[in-house]
């Protein structure tokens, strides 16, 4: 004849041991949940409305249009004279640079460049964001064997940019406030 033990005697932990451990992963969930951590979601902008000057054909058009209606506080109008505030961008610049050569003289790295100017103004005209520029650089090795492969790289690598790069002034645009 068998005797059971207790589910607490066979799993090798004694009961006063799970207890604590129980008690020691309560409070690590209850110390990470108050720590204030919490995943960036999208932003809430100081203006109901603003116009963009960039058309919404456009990849970048489309892509500030698609972020500020998920902020939930402001919405784009297309007249720009009913808007609260207006963002003007003033150039949105892309370019390439040879970083290093082989021993042949052929190109074995690029470095791939991105400039975003923009400023954002109110309804009258007063600057809320000075003329601003930002950046974003990007390296990749290049291969004239796999030309077809490394132009779609070089095409992700410039959207990879052009989305940090808007990801960077939407955060300039919430921390932008109306004066008054």
């Amino acid at each position: 004849m068998s005797v059971r033990k207790p589910i607490a005697a066979r799993s090798g932990v004694a009961p006063g041991r799970r207890r604590l451990l129980l008690a020691g992963c309560g409070a690590v969930a209850l110390l990470a949940s108050g720590c204030g951590f919490r995943l960036r979601g999208p932003q809430a902008l100081d203006f109901a409305t603003v116009h963009i000057n960039t058309p919404p054909e456009t990849e970048l058009g489309a892509q500030l249009r698609r972020l500020i209606a998920t902020s939930g506080t402001t919405t784009v109008t297309e007249d720009a004279e009913q808007a609260e505030a207006r963002l003007q961008i003033l150039g949105n610049a892309r370019g390439r640079e040879i970083l290093s050569l082989t021993g042949a003289g052929k190109v074995r790295e690029y470095q791939l460049t991105q400039t975003l100017r923009f400023q954002l103004l109110d309804k009258a005209g007063k600057p809320l964001i000075p003329p601003t520029s930002l950046s974003a650089r990007r390296e990749y090795t290049f291969d004239d064997s796999q030309v077809l492969g490394k132009e779609q790289e070089e095409a992700l690598l410039y959207r990879d940019m052009q989305a940090d790069l808007v990801q960077q002034m939407m955060r300039r645009l919430a921390a932008a406030h109306r004066a008054g």
